[in-house]
């Protein structure tokens, strides 16, 4: 968030066909829910468009890359990385130090995708479970990121943005906000 060290996720794996709404969900949180930019498999091409395009709908800032090499993405991070798994320690025990971690620099958040090779196991200054029980790695997104940001997040004010939800009770309401060229 704002006047903080980045927060990146990076998106393990892309299946064409399969994976296009759950890759394109591990985008939107992270935009949601406090990161600032989306690292996505190539191939999810429709999932990277989908990301930018409720960036300009909605406002960020919030960047979203693609990439070919995931794994090398991990490997050639500068700054701590935090893979979110439901085999690592638990999030309630780790938050404190990557708080602490992440003040002092970036943090890369690994979310997985089909199977995870086992060097991200190894790679990962932390292995973090939100849980311990099989459960969807966008749950364990915005879990972690909630954790991460102690909420500030919920708060958050978008720039540029051409549309915006209006909290209300019952109904939906999206108000257009930007201006028409």
């Amino acid at each position: 968030m704002q006047d903080a060290p980045e927060v990146a996720v990076l998106r393990l794996g892309h299946r064409p066909g399969r994976d296009e709404r759950m890759t394109t969900h591990v985008g939107l949180t992270a935009r949601a829910l406090g990161a600032d930019r989306a690292i996505l498999p190539a191939a999810a091409g429709e999932a990277i468009e989908t990301a930018r395009e409720i960036t300009g709908r909605f406002g960020g800032p919030f960047a979203v890359e693609a990439t070919d090499s995931p794994l090398g993405v991990v490997r050639g991070w500068d700054g701590a990385v935090v893979h979110l798994t439901m085999y690592g320690e638990r999030v309630q025990d780790v938050v404190g130090a990557v708080q602490d971690r992440h003040r002092e620099g970036p943090l890369l958040l690994v979310v997985g995708g089909g199977k995870v090779p086992a060097d991200v196991y190894d790679l990962a200054e932390w292995n973090v479970a939100v849980t311990n029980q099989p459960h969807s790695e966008i749950a364990a997104l915005a879990v972690f990121l909630d954790r991460l940001f102690s909420g500030r997040e919920l708060d958050r004010e978008w720039s540029d943005a051409d549309r915006v939800v209006v909290p209300q009770a019952r109904g939906k309401v999206v108000e257009d906000v930007g201006s028409e060229d």
